[in-house]
Protein backbone atom coordinates (compact mmCIF):
# COMPACT_ATOMS: atom_id res chain seq x y z
CA UNK A 1 0.00 0.00 0.00
CA UNK A 2 2.65 2.56 -1.26
CA UNK A 3 2.01 5.96 0.23
CA UNK A 4 -0.62 4.96 2.84
CA UNK A 5 -0.19 5.15 6.83
CA UNK A 6 -0.80 1.50 7.81
CA UNK A 7 -4.50 -0.34 7.03
CA UNK A 8 -5.97 2.53 4.28
CA UNK A 9 -5.57 2.72 0.81
CA UNK A 10 -5.64 6.08 -0.72
CA UNK A 11 -8.68 6.83 -2.27
CA UNK A 12 -9.87 3.57 -2.62
CA UNK A 13 -13.34 2.40 -1.48
CA UNK A 14 -13.07 -1.10 -2.73
CA UNK A 15 -10.82 -2.11 0.18
CA UNK A 16 -12.86 -4.18 2.51
CA UNK A 17 -12.69 -2.69 6.29
CA UNK A 18 -15.32 -2.31 9.12
CA UNK A 19 -12.76 -1.28 11.79
CA UNK A 20 -9.60 1.34 12.15
CA UNK A 21 -7.89 3.47 14.41
CA UNK A 22 -6.30 6.62 13.50
CA UNK A 23 -4.85 9.54 15.11
CA UNK A 24 -6.67 12.30 13.32
CA UNK A 25 -10.21 11.27 11.58
CA UNK A 26 -11.94 14.33 9.02
CA UNK A 27 -14.81 14.14 7.57
CA UNK A 28 -15.53 15.53 4.31
CA UNK A 29 -12.97 15.09 1.27
CA UNK A 30 -13.38 19.15 0.01
CA UNK A 31 -10.51 21.50 -0.13
CA UNK A 32 -10.63 22.10 3.87
CA UNK A 33 -10.66 18.36 4.74
CA UNK A 34 -7.43 17.84 2.30
CA UNK A 35 -5.69 20.45 3.63
CA UNK A 36 -6.28 19.83 6.80
CA UNK A 37 -5.28 16.14 6.15
CA UNK A 38 -2.28 17.41 4.58
CA UNK A 39 -0.80 19.56 7.13
CA UNK A 40 -1.38 16.89 9.71
CA UNK A 41 0.34 14.07 7.35
CA UNK A 42 3.12 15.95 6.84
CA UNK A 43 3.34 16.45 10.85
CA UNK A 44 3.51 12.50 10.84
CA UNK A 45 0.02 12.26 12.10
CA UNK A 46 -1.88 8.73 11.06
CA UNK A 47 -5.07 10.06 9.08
CA UNK A 48 -7.96 9.43 7.49
CA UNK A 49 -10.40 11.10 5.13
CA UNK A 50 -14.12 9.65 5.01
CA UNK A 51 -16.04 11.03 2.03
CA UNK A 52 -19.87 10.60 1.70
CA UNK A 53 -19.78 11.30 -2.10
CA UNK A 54 -18.65 9.05 -4.84
CA UNK A 55 -15.40 12.17 -5.18
CA UNK A 56 -13.70 14.41 -4.05
CA UNK A 57 -13.94 18.16 -4.16
CA UNK A 58 -17.19 18.90 -2.08
CA UNK A 59 -18.80 22.13 -3.48
CA UNK A 60 -15.88 21.39 -6.54
CA UNK A 61 -17.57 19.35 -9.23
CA UNK A 62 -16.09 19.42 -12.34
CA UNK A 63 -17.60 17.01 -15.08
CA UNK A 64 -16.50 16.29 -19.29
CA UNK A 65 -18.65 17.14 -21.06
CA UNK A 66 -19.55 14.75 -24.45
CA UNK A 67 -17.48 17.18 -26.70
CA UNK A 68 -14.79 16.77 -24.27
CA UNK A 69 -15.12 20.50 -22.70
CA UNK A 70 -14.60 20.09 -19.10
CA UNK A 71 -17.36 22.25 -17.07
CA UNK A 72 -17.36 23.13 -13.46
CA UNK A 73 -20.80 22.45 -12.16
CA UNK A 74 -19.28 23.67 -8.35
CA UNK A 75 -16.71 26.79 -7.45
CA UNK A 76 -14.15 27.66 -10.63
CA UNK A 77 -12.68 31.00 -10.27
CA UNK A 78 -9.92 32.12 -8.32
CA UNK A 79 -8.28 35.50 -7.49
CA UNK A 80 -4.79 37.05 -7.56
CA UNK A 81 -5.41 37.78 -3.42
CA UNK A 82 -6.07 33.87 -3.04
CA UNK A 83 -2.35 33.07 -2.92
CA UNK A 84 -2.78 29.50 -1.16
CA UNK A 85 -5.47 28.02 -3.67
CA UNK A 86 -3.08 29.30 -6.05
CA UNK A 87 0.24 27.86 -4.95
CA UNK A 88 -1.40 24.65 -4.30
CA UNK A 89 -2.88 24.45 -7.76
CA UNK A 90 0.95 25.33 -9.40
CA UNK A 91 2.52 22.91 -6.73
CA UNK A 92 0.34 20.37 -8.19
CA UNK A 93 0.62 21.00 -11.50
CA UNK A 94 -2.37 22.85 -12.17
CA UNK A 95 -2.67 25.59 -14.77
CA UNK A 96 -4.88 28.66 -15.01
CA UNK A 97 -6.39 30.57 -17.33
CA UNK A 98 -7.96 34.23 -17.83
CA UNK A 99 -11.53 34.82 -18.05
CA UNK A 100 -12.62 35.78 -21.31
CA UNK A 101 -13.63 39.47 -20.81
CA UNK A 102 -12.74 41.01 -24.41
CA UNK A 103 -15.25 42.86 -25.47
CA UNK A 104 -18.70 44.49 -24.18
CA UNK A 105 -20.60 43.59 -21.35
CA UNK A 106 -24.35 43.14 -21.25
CA UNK A 107 -27.25 45.47 -19.64
CA UNK A 108 -30.80 44.40 -20.01
CA UNK A 109 -32.37 47.11 -17.72
CA UNK A 110 -35.99 48.38 -18.13
CA UNK A 111 -36.27 46.72 -21.01
CA UNK A 112 -33.46 48.06 -22.91
CA UNK A 113 -30.44 46.35 -23.95
CA UNK A 114 -27.06 48.61 -23.66
CA UNK A 115 -23.25 47.74 -23.83
CA UNK A 116 -20.64 48.57 -20.90
CA UNK A 117 -17.63 47.76 -19.43
CA UNK A 118 -16.44 47.53 -15.91
CA UNK A 119 -17.84 45.18 -12.89
CA UNK A 120 -20.82 47.40 -12.29
CA UNK A 121 -22.63 48.58 -15.13
CA UNK A 122 -23.23 52.27 -14.90
CA UNK A 123 -26.42 54.37 -15.20
CA UNK A 124 -26.74 57.49 -16.14
CA UNK A 125 -27.02 60.64 -14.08
CA UNK A 126 -28.22 60.28 -10.79
CA UNK A 127 -28.75 56.55 -10.53
CA UNK A 128 -25.43 55.61 -11.18
CA UNK A 129 -24.07 57.94 -8.84
CA UNK A 130 -26.51 56.40 -6.29
CA UNK A 131 -25.07 52.79 -7.59
CA UNK A 132 -21.70 54.09 -6.41
CA UNK A 133 -22.49 55.58 -3.26
CA UNK A 134 -24.22 52.48 -1.91
CA UNK A 135 -21.12 50.16 -2.98
CA UNK A 136 -18.51 52.56 -1.51
CA UNK A 137 -20.72 52.91 1.88
CA UNK A 138 -21.36 49.32 2.04
CA UNK A 139 -17.08 48.94 1.22
CA UNK A 140 -16.85 51.61 3.82
CA UNK A 141 -18.94 49.77 6.72
CA UNK A 142 -17.64 46.39 5.76
CA UNK A 143 -14.03 47.53 7.15
CA UNK A 144 -15.63 48.27 10.67
CA UNK A 145 -16.63 44.43 10.89
CA UNK A 146 -14.14 42.32 13.20
CA UNK A 147 -13.51 39.46 10.76
CA UNK A 148 -12.49 37.33 13.14
CA UNK A 149 -15.15 37.96 15.88
CA UNK A 150 -17.76 39.71 13.56
CA UNK A 151 -20.21 40.02 16.85
CA UNK A 152 -17.96 42.17 18.69
CA UNK A 153 -17.78 44.61 15.83
CA UNK A 154 -18.95 48.23 17.08
CA UNK A 155 -22.45 48.75 16.73
CA UNK A 156 -22.87 44.82 15.74
CA UNK A 157 -26.80 44.70 16.94
CA UNK A 158 -27.90 47.22 15.08
CA UNK A 159 -26.07 45.80 11.96
CA UNK A 160 -27.09 42.19 12.69
CA UNK A 161 -31.00 43.07 13.67
CA UNK A 162 -31.46 44.46 9.87
CA UNK A 163 -31.50 42.43 6.27
CA UNK A 164 -29.43 43.86 3.60
CA UNK A 165 -32.58 44.66 2.06
CA UNK A 166 -33.65 47.05 4.53
CA UNK A 167 -30.20 48.43 4.59
CA UNK A 168 -30.85 49.14 0.93
CA UNK A 169 -34.53 50.62 1.32
CA UNK A 170 -32.93 52.88 3.93
CA UNK A 171 -30.20 54.28 2.12
CA UNK A 172 -30.62 53.69 -1.69
CA UNK A 173 -34.19 55.40 -2.75
CA UNK A 174 -33.54 56.03 -6.44
CA UNK A 175 -35.11 53.05 -7.61
CA UNK A 176 -32.79 51.86 -10.76
CA UNK A 177 -29.86 52.21 -8.55
CA UNK A 178 -32.02 50.45 -6.02
CA UNK A 179 -32.40 47.33 -8.23
CA UNK A 180 -28.75 47.14 -9.68
CA UNK A 181 -27.33 46.98 -5.79
CA UNK A 182 -29.77 44.43 -4.86
CA UNK A 183 -28.71 42.44 -8.41
CA UNK A 184 -25.26 42.63 -7.66
CA UNK A 185 -25.52 41.41 -3.45
CA UNK A 186 -27.61 38.68 -4.72
CA UNK A 187 -24.94 37.09 -7.32
CA UNK A 188 -22.92 37.38 -4.85
CA UNK A 189 -24.33 35.57 -1.92
CA UNK A 190 -27.19 33.05 -4.11
CA UNK A 191 -29.26 34.59 -1.61
CA UNK A 192 -31.71 37.36 -1.61
CA UNK A 193 -31.48 40.84 0.10
CA UNK A 194 -34.07 39.87 2.41
CA UNK A 195 -32.68 36.66 3.96
CA UNK A 196 -29.15 38.01 4.68
CA UNK A 197 -28.37 39.98 7.80
CA UNK A 198 -26.69 43.49 7.25
CA UNK A 199 -23.96 42.22 9.30
CA UNK A 200 -23.30 38.67 7.93
CA UNK A 201 -23.02 40.74 4.19
CA UNK A 202 -20.68 43.12 5.51
CA UNK A 203 -18.54 40.40 7.35
CA UNK A 204 -18.50 38.57 3.63
CA UNK A 205 -17.54 41.68 2.07
CA UNK A 206 -14.79 42.63 4.54
CA UNK A 207 -13.38 38.40 4.69
CA UNK A 208 -12.90 39.10 1.05
CA UNK A 209 -10.47 42.43 2.06
CA UNK A 210 -13.38 44.69 -0.17
CA UNK A 211 -15.77 45.31 -2.75
CA UNK A 212 -13.28 45.76 -5.42
CA UNK A 213 -11.64 42.13 -5.35
CA UNK A 214 -15.27 40.75 -4.76
CA UNK A 215 -16.57 41.96 -7.44
CA UNK A 216 -14.36 42.18 -10.18
CA UNK A 217 -12.81 40.13 -12.56
CA UNK A 218 -9.58 41.39 -13.81
CA UNK A 219 -8.08 41.98 -10.69
CA UNK A 220 -10.76 39.95 -8.61
CA UNK A 221 -12.03 36.84 -7.48
CA UNK A 222 -13.36 36.24 -10.79
CA UNK A 223 -10.22 36.63 -12.98
CA UNK A 224 -8.80 33.17 -13.34
CA UNK A 225 -10.30 29.41 -13.96
CA UNK A 226 -8.21 26.43 -14.14
CA UNK A 227 -7.03 24.20 -16.87
CA UNK A 228 -9.13 21.17 -17.24
CA UNK A 229 -11.52 22.42 -14.10
CA UNK A 230 -11.04 23.27 -10.69
CA UNK A 231 -11.74 19.08 -9.94
CA UNK A 232 -8.02 18.47 -11.03
CA UNK A 233 -6.94 20.16 -7.83
CA UNK A 234 -8.88 18.10 -5.76
CA UNK A 235 -7.49 15.11 -7.31
CA UNK A 236 -4.37 15.88 -7.39
CA UNK A 237 -4.42 16.62 -3.56
CA UNK A 238 -6.62 13.73 -2.69
CA UNK A 239 -3.87 11.19 -4.65
CA UNK A 240 -0.82 12.95 -2.89
CA UNK A 241 -2.19 12.75 0.48
CA UNK A 242 -4.06 9.47 -0.21
CA UNK A 243 -5.82 7.69 2.44
CA UNK A 244 -9.64 9.07 1.13
CA UNK A 245 -11.89 7.16 1.49
CA UNK A 246 -15.43 7.46 -0.69
CA UNK A 247 -18.68 6.70 -0.45
CA UNK A 248 -18.14 6.73 3.28
CA UNK A 249 -20.89 9.01 5.18
CA UNK A 250 -20.43 9.38 8.95
CA UNK A 251 -23.70 9.33 10.75
CA UNK A 252 -22.42 9.47 14.47
CA UNK A 253 -19.63 10.89 16.59
CA UNK A 254 -19.49 9.84 20.30
CA UNK A 255 -17.30 10.34 22.76
CA UNK A 256 -15.11 8.05 23.95
CA UNK A 257 -11.99 7.48 26.08
CA UNK A 258 -9.99 10.12 25.36
CA UNK A 259 -11.07 10.24 22.44
CA UNK A 260 -13.89 9.87 19.82
CA UNK A 261 -15.30 6.95 17.61
CA UNK A 262 -17.19 7.85 14.39
CA UNK A 263 -19.53 5.53 12.81
CA UNK A 264 -21.24 5.06 9.04
CA UNK A 265 -22.35 2.48 7.55
CA UNK A 266 -20.39 -0.97 8.15
CA UNK A 267 -17.38 0.90 9.41
CA UNK A 268 -16.31 2.29 12.54
CA UNK A 269 -13.30 4.67 13.23
CA UNK A 270 -11.19 5.34 16.73
CA UNK A 271 -9.80 8.66 16.50
CA UNK A 272 -8.04 10.92 19.17
CA UNK A 273 -9.32 13.61 17.21
CA UNK A 274 -12.00 14.51 14.43
CA UNK A 275 -12.31 17.59 12.28
CA UNK A 276 -15.98 18.32 10.87
CA UNK A 277 -15.05 20.02 7.38
CA UNK A 278 -18.63 19.85 6.14
CA UNK A 279 -21.16 22.42 5.70
CA UNK A 280 -23.26 23.20 8.81
CA UNK A 281 -26.18 22.06 7.75
CA UNK A 282 -24.63 19.03 6.90
CA UNK A 283 -22.58 18.79 9.98
CA UNK A 284 -25.91 19.00 12.08
CA UNK A 285 -27.46 16.23 10.84
CA UNK A 286 -24.58 14.04 12.34
CA UNK A 287 -26.08 12.48 15.58
CA UNK A 288 -23.11 13.42 18.46
CA UNK A 289 -23.30 11.65 22.07
CA UNK A 290 -22.86 13.24 24.06
CA UNK A 291 -24.72 16.49 21.97
CA UNK A 292 -23.41 18.92 21.13
CA UNK A 293 -23.86 22.22 23.38
CA UNK A 294 -27.11 23.95 22.51
CA UNK A 295 -25.43 27.18 20.94
CA UNK A 296 -23.22 25.06 18.41
CA UNK A 297 -26.13 23.30 17.71
CA UNK A 298 -28.78 26.35 17.61
CA UNK A 299 -25.51 28.39 15.27
CA UNK A 300 -25.90 25.52 12.68
CA UNK A 301 -29.88 25.90 12.77
CA UNK A 302 -29.02 29.54 11.57
CA UNK A 303 -27.06 28.18 8.80
CA UNK A 304 -28.71 27.80 5.67
CA UNK A 305 -27.22 26.95 1.96
CA UNK A 306 -27.53 29.60 -0.51
CA UNK A 307 -29.91 28.20 -3.46
CA UNK A 308 -28.62 28.30 -6.86
CA UNK A 309 -29.47 26.27 -10.35
CA UNK A 310 -25.70 26.40 -12.52
CA UNK A 311 -26.51 26.20 -15.95
CA UNK A 312 -24.77 25.84 -18.79
CA UNK A 313 -25.59 26.34 -22.86
CA UNK A 314 -23.07 25.00 -25.16
CA UNK A 315 -22.29 25.89 -28.48
CA UNK A 316 -19.97 24.23 -31.32
CA UNK A 317 -18.18 28.18 -31.05
CA UNK A 318 -18.23 30.94 -28.73
CA UNK A 319 -20.28 32.99 -31.33
CA UNK A 320 -20.86 35.56 -29.53
CA UNK A 321 -16.97 36.49 -29.02
CA UNK A 322 -17.34 37.54 -32.83
CA UNK A 323 -20.12 40.31 -31.82
CA UNK A 324 -17.36 41.68 -29.81
CA UNK A 325 -19.36 40.73 -26.65
CA UNK A 326 -17.88 38.99 -23.51
CA UNK A 327 -20.27 36.74 -23.01
CA UNK A 328 -21.18 38.51 -19.50
CA UNK A 329 -24.99 39.84 -18.96
CA UNK A 330 -26.48 41.17 -16.22
CA UNK A 331 -30.89 41.79 -15.75
CA UNK A 332 -33.09 43.47 -13.83
CA UNK A 333 -35.41 40.34 -15.25
CA UNK A 334 -35.25 36.90 -14.57
CA UNK A 335 -35.18 34.11 -14.05
CA UNK A 336 -31.06 33.97 -15.24
CA UNK A 337 -30.22 37.52 -14.33
CA UNK A 338 -26.43 36.70 -14.27
CA UNK A 339 -24.18 35.39 -17.20
CA UNK A 340 -20.67 34.70 -18.06
CA UNK A 341 -18.44 33.40 -20.50
CA UNK A 342 -17.77 29.65 -19.64
CA UNK A 343 -15.22 28.33 -22.75
CA UNK A 344 -12.66 25.75 -22.14
CA UNK A 345 -9.21 27.51 -22.27
CA UNK A 346 -9.21 25.36 -25.62
CA UNK A 347 -11.22 28.06 -26.92
CA UNK A 348 -14.05 24.89 -28.30
CA UNK A 349 -16.58 24.90 -27.65
CA UNK A 350 -18.68 27.73 -26.90
CA UNK A 351 -19.73 27.94 -23.26
CA UNK A 352 -22.41 30.38 -21.75
CA UNK A 353 -23.00 30.00 -18.18
CA UNK A 354 -26.13 31.27 -15.98
CA UNK A 355 -27.75 31.01 -12.73
CA UNK A 356 -30.80 30.98 -11.34
CA UNK A 357 -30.21 32.75 -7.48
CA UNK A 358 -31.80 32.95 -4.41
CA UNK A 359 -35.92 32.96 -5.11
CA UNK A 360 -35.27 32.51 -8.75
CA UNK A 361 -33.66 28.99 -7.73
CA UNK A 362 -36.18 27.99 -5.46
CA UNK A 363 -39.11 28.51 -7.67
CA UNK A 364 -37.53 26.79 -10.79
CA UNK A 365 -36.88 23.94 -9.03
CA UNK A 366 -40.36 23.07 -8.81
CA UNK A 367 -40.45 23.60 -13.06
CA UNK A 368 -38.23 20.52 -13.81
CA UNK A 369 -35.53 20.81 -16.35
CA UNK A 370 -36.99 20.92 -19.86
CA UNK A 371 -39.12 24.06 -18.80
CA UNK A 372 -35.50 25.21 -17.12
CA UNK A 373 -33.87 24.91 -20.20
CA UNK A 374 -36.25 26.72 -22.22
CA UNK A 375 -36.53 29.63 -20.35
CA UNK A 376 -32.32 29.59 -19.77
CA UNK A 377 -32.34 30.06 -23.88
CA UNK A 378 -34.84 32.53 -23.80
CA UNK A 379 -32.62 34.56 -21.14
CA UNK A 380 -29.34 33.98 -23.31
CA UNK A 381 -31.28 34.97 -26.42
CA UNK A 382 -32.86 38.30 -25.05
CA UNK A 383 -29.17 39.43 -23.88
CA UNK A 384 -26.99 37.85 -27.00
CA UNK A 385 -30.08 37.83 -29.64
CA UNK A 386 -31.38 34.47 -31.06
CA UNK A 387 -28.48 32.62 -32.24
CA UNK A 388 -28.26 31.76 -28.52
CA UNK A 389 -31.18 29.38 -28.86
CA UNK A 390 -29.06 27.01 -30.88
CA UNK A 391 -27.73 25.41 -27.94
CA UNK A 392 -26.40 21.88 -29.07
CA UNK A 393 -26.91 20.82 -24.88
CA UNK A 394 -27.61 22.05 -21.89
CA UNK A 395 -26.21 20.90 -18.79
CA UNK A 396 -27.43 22.04 -15.18
CA UNK A 397 -26.57 21.37 -11.62
CA UNK A 398 -29.09 21.96 -9.02
CA UNK A 399 -27.03 22.44 -5.47
CA UNK A 400 -29.91 22.33 -2.96
CA UNK A 401 -30.69 18.60 -5.31
CA UNK A 402 -27.08 17.21 -3.86
CA UNK A 403 -27.67 15.46 -0.68
CA UNK A 404 -24.25 16.33 0.41
CA UNK A 405 -24.27 20.07 -0.34
CA UNK A 406 -28.15 20.85 -0.12
CA UNK A 407 -27.57 24.39 -1.71
CA UNK A 408 -24.58 26.98 -2.93
CA UNK A 409 -22.62 28.38 -2.93
CA UNK A 410 -21.98 28.92 0.54
CA UNK A 411 -23.93 28.79 3.98
CA UNK A 412 -25.30 32.32 5.10
CA UNK A 413 -26.46 33.63 8.38
CA UNK A 414 -29.77 35.59 8.81
CA UNK A 415 -30.51 38.57 11.49
CA UNK A 416 -30.05 38.13 14.73
CA UNK A 417 -27.74 34.80 14.37
CA UNK A 418 -24.02 36.48 14.76
CA UNK A 419 -24.72 38.02 17.61
CA UNK A 420 -26.54 35.70 19.65
CA UNK A 421 -24.58 33.02 19.01
CA UNK A 422 -21.28 34.30 17.19
CA UNK A 423 -19.04 32.73 19.89
CA UNK A 424 -20.07 29.00 18.84
CA UNK A 425 -18.69 29.76 15.46
CA UNK A 426 -15.37 27.80 15.10
CA UNK A 427 -14.34 26.60 18.62
CA UNK A 428 -13.37 22.99 19.23
CA UNK A 429 -15.89 20.97 21.00
CA UNK A 430 -14.44 18.50 23.48
CA UNK A 431 -12.35 16.02 20.85
CA UNK A 432 -14.48 17.65 17.89
CA UNK A 433 -12.90 20.14 15.89
CA UNK A 434 -14.45 22.50 12.74
CA UNK A 435 -13.58 23.30 9.51
CA UNK A 436 -14.78 24.62 5.95
CA UNK A 437 -14.80 27.30 4.18
CA UNK A 438 -17.79 28.95 6.60
CA UNK A 439 -15.32 28.86 9.10
CA UNK A 440 -12.63 31.19 7.68
CA UNK A 441 -12.56 34.29 8.80
CA UNK A 442 -11.17 35.23 4.81
CA UNK A 443 -12.23 34.60 2.10
CA UNK A 444 -15.20 33.52 3.81
CA UNK A 445 -17.60 31.01 0.73
CA UNK A 446 -14.41 30.62 -1.71
CA UNK A 447 -11.82 27.97 -2.21
CA UNK A 448 -9.29 30.14 -0.68
CA UNK A 449 -11.32 30.05 2.72
CA UNK A 450 -11.58 26.61 3.16
CA UNK A 451 -7.89 26.34 2.28
CA UNK A 452 -7.46 28.50 5.09
CA UNK A 453 -9.88 26.46 7.65
CA UNK A 454 -8.62 23.36 7.20
CA UNK A 455 -5.09 24.18 7.77
CA UNK A 456 -6.36 26.71 10.89
CA UNK A 457 -7.99 23.21 12.53
CA UNK A 458 -5.25 20.99 11.94
CA UNK A 459 -2.87 23.54 13.48
CA UNK A 460 -5.37 22.85 16.18
CA UNK A 461 -5.51 19.24 16.73
CA UNK A 462 -1.42 19.20 16.62
CA UNK A 463 -1.17 21.84 19.61
CA UNK A 464 -4.16 19.65 20.89
CA UNK A 465 -2.09 16.59 20.49
CA UNK A 466 1.16 17.79 21.52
Amino acid sequence: MRGCHGWLAACDSRYEWTMAKVDVAIVGAGFSGLCAARVLRAAGKNVVVLEARDRVGGRIHTVTHATGAPVDLGGQWVGPQQKNIRALAAELGVETFPTYTSGDNVLCFRGRLSRFGGVVPPLRGAPGRHVDAALAKLDALAKTVNPKAPWKTKDAKRLDGMTARSWLDLHVKDKAAHDIVAITLESVYASDPDDLSLLHALFYIRAAGGMGPLLATEGGAQQDRFVGGAQRVADALAARIGGVRTHTPVRRITHEGGGVRLWGDGFEVDARRAIIAVPPTLAARIACDPPLPGTKDQLWQRFPMGSVIKCFAIYESPWWRERGLSGHAISDVGPVQAVFDATPASGIPGILMGFFEGHEARTWAFAGEAARKKVLLSCFARYFGPRARTAIDVVEKDWADDPWARGGYVAFLPPGAWTNFGPAWRDPVRNLHFAGTETSSKWFGYMEGAILAGERAAHEVLAALA
